[in-house]
C-alpha cells in the first residue's frame, strides 16, 4: 500500500516466530524483573521523506514506549528534511546551494560537522566521494528524474563545476563557500547514512534496545538483537541482476549495512547502461561495478563509502579501505563474481 508523504505506517504485534501451521508467541525473561517473563511486542513503522521510505522493526514490553519511540524517530527524520534536502527551498541545503556562491553562509553547527565529514570522506577516497557533484547529477538527468544522456558539451561544463576543493569550511566562524558560481551541493551520498544513525540515537535515548532501522532496504542499522537471534538481525545482499536471488547472509548487531548497485537508478541510450552513481572526477557513471555493499559501526560510514569503492573498484578498495569496514563487492563481469574483499 502506497503512502501519501509524510504518513506513518504503523503496525504491532506480539513478537513471534513463524513455522508451518503455527505460530509460537516468545516469552523473553527481562533483567529486573524477577523471574516473571514478559512477552515481548514487536512495532512496525514505516514514513516516507527524504526521497526515500524509512521503515522501523522495534521489540520491547511496552506499546506505549513503542510507539513513541518511534514517532520520535520519525519528528527526527522529518527535522532532517527540513535541514538537508535540496528539493525544499527552504532547507538550510538549499540556502548554502542558493548563496554561497556570492557570500560566506553561516550554517548550523550539526551541518558544518556534516559538510567537514564530507570533505574528509573526500580526501581519503581520492576525490571518488564529493557531494559538489550536483551539477553533473542534474546534466545526467538523475535529479528529479531517471536519467538521460547529455551532449559531450553539457558533460564537460557541468564537470568544470565540480571539486571538493571549491567548497570552502571556515570552522572558525562555522560558515561555508563555494569559490565560484554554479557549483552546487548533492546529499545523496549521504543523507539516508546520516538520517539512520540519528534515528537509531532517538531509539536508544528512549529506551529501546532492539530494533531494526531501514533506509529503503539500501542503508540499514540493526540496533541490538531481535527475540531468539542473539546473533543480531538477518539482512541479505541482493543479486544484482536478479532481485528475487541473494548473493549473502548476514547478521546485524550494532552494526550498518549499505549498499550501492547500478540497478538502483538506471538508463539504457545507444545500447549502454548509464547508472546514477557518478565518478566526479571523469564526469561520467562508473562502470565496473554492479553493487557494493559496506559494513560499518555508522551508516553515516557504510553509506559514504560505498560510492568510493564501487567507482575504484576493488584493487583501490583492498588498498585504502578503512581498517574497520567490511566489502562485499559484485563486478560486471562475465560470470557475476561477488565476494568479500579479505
Amino acid at each position: 500500500m502506497s503512502l501519501p508523504a509524510g504518513a506513518v505506517k504503523r503496525v504491532t504485534e506480539r513478537a513471534a516466530f513463524r513455522r508451518p501451521l503455527q505460530i509460537i508467541v516468545f516469552l523473553f525473561g527481562l533483567s529486573g524483573i524477577g523471574a516473571r517473563a514478559q512477552e515481548l511486542l514487536r512495532l512496525e513503522a514505516s514514513l516516507d521523506a527524504m526521497g526515500t521510505t524509512f521503515t522501523v522493526a522495534l521489540y520491547g514490553e511496552e506499546r506505549d514506549r513503542l510507539e513513541n519511540a518511534a514517532d520520535a524517530a520519525f519528528a527526527e527524520v522529518r527535522r532532517l528534511e527540513r535541514m538537508l534536502s535540496n528539493y525544499r527551498p527552504s532547507s538550510e541545503w538549499s540556502r548554502v546551494n542558493r548563496e554561497a556562491a556570492d557570500h560566506p553562509v553561516r550554517v548550523s553547527r550539526e551541518l558544518f560537522e556534516l559538510l567537514s565529514a564530507c570533505q574528509d570522506y573526500s580526501r581519503a577516497s581520492e576525490g571518488a566521494f564529493d557531494i559538489t557533484v550536483g551539477p553533473l547529477m542534474k546534466v545526467w538527468g538523475f535529479y528529479r528524474g531517471t536519467g538521460r544522456l547529455p551532449a559531450r558539451e553539457e558533460i564537460a561544463a557541468a564537470a568544470a563545476k565540480v571539486g571538493y576543493g571549491k567548497l570552502v569550511l571556515d570552522a572558525e566562524n562555522q560558515t561555508v563557500r563555494f569559490t565560484e558560481p554554479g557549483v552546487e551541493i548533492d546529499p545523496g551520498g549521504i543523507g539516508k547514512g546520516y538520517a539512520v544513525d540519528r534515528v537509531v540515537a532517538i531509539l536508544r535515548d528512549n529506551g529501546i534496545r532492539a530494533a531494526l532501522v531501514s533506509a529503503s532496504g539500501s542503508s540499514i542499522y540493526g540496533l541490538g538483537a531481535p527475540p531468539g537471534e542473539p546473533q543480531g538481525w538477518e539482512v541479505r545482499i541482493r543479486h544484482p541482476k536478479d532481485e528475487t536471488q541473494t548473493v549473502e547472509t548476514l547478521r546485524l548487531r550494532d552494526q550498518s549495512l549499505s549498499t550501492s548497485g547500478s540497478y538502483e537508478k538506471f538508463f539504457v541510450a545507444e545500447g549502454k547502461t548509464y547508472s546514477h552513481i557518478m565518478d566526479p572526477r571523469t564526469g561520467y557513471p562508473a562502470a565496473g561495478m554492479l553493487s557494493v555493499s559496506v559494513l560499518a559501526a555508522r551508516t553515516l560510514d557504510s553509506e559514504a563509502w560505498t560510492k568510493p569503492f564501487f567507482i575504484l573498484g576493488r584493487q583501490w578498495a583492498a588498498r585504502h579501505r578503512p581498517k574497520d569496514l567490511r566489502v562485499f563487492l559484485c563486478e560486471d563481469t562475465a560470470e557475476l563474481q561477488c565476494a568479500w574483499l579479505p
